[in-house]
């Protein structure tokens, strides 16, 4: 990876702490593709435990539904890499960490495919207060590497586009709330 490539995940992280900080609210993240690698660019940003409240890293499909609560039915009929699964996992860590938004991570970063789904087929999810949640569908290009280093700045620019006055949110319909 390129090091302005870096540089720019590393800032949105540090956007992402401060938008959150500036509204009292706390950030929770589920992750599977990604490894842990939200977490630890989150956790890189001094100050991050001001918001940050941790991370479950289900990398096994059984610990999306054991621990993050999704559907388990779901897993079976769609596989993890399925665009509610990962709403479910964003959701879910929220709900289980105790914390105002939960993001996700979920897809194929290769080398093989996966649950019927090509490389680079990756599920960003964002979930909020007042039933606010929204999916990103990636189709990324590049080997494993730089598939799960977009798939964290592809979610945390979705948070930041879905903070409340962040001036990038749009209105909760196209947002998929209710």
């Amino acid at each position: 990876m390129r090091s302005e490539d870096r540089t720019t995940v590393s800032e949105d992280a540090a956007r992402v702490l401060a938008a959150l900080r500036a509204r009292g609210a706390t950030l929770a993240v589920a992750e599977s593709l990604t490894g842990g690698l939200v977490a630890a660019e989150l956790t890189a940003v001094p100050g991050a435990s001001r918001a940050f409240r941790g991370s479950v890293t289900a990398y096994a499909t059984d610990l999306k539904r054991e621990i993050l609560g999704v559907d388990g039915p779901l897993l079976d009929e769609r596989g993890a890499v399925d665009a509610e699964v990962a709403r479910q996992m964003a959701a879910g860590v929220r709900r289980a960490l105790g914390a105002t938004w939960g993001v996700a991570t979920t897809g194929v970063a290769g080398p093989e495919p996966q649950d019927g789904r090509p490389v680079g087929t990756v599920y960003v999810a964002v979930a909020g207060p007042e039933g606010r949640e929204k999916v990103n569908a990636l189709r990324l290009n590049g080997g494993r590497t730089d598939i799960r280093k977009e798939s964290v700045r592809s979610v945390l620019a979705l948070l930041l586009g879905e903070l409340p006055g962040n001036g990038r949110a749009q209105d909760t319909e196209e947002n998929g709330g209710t």
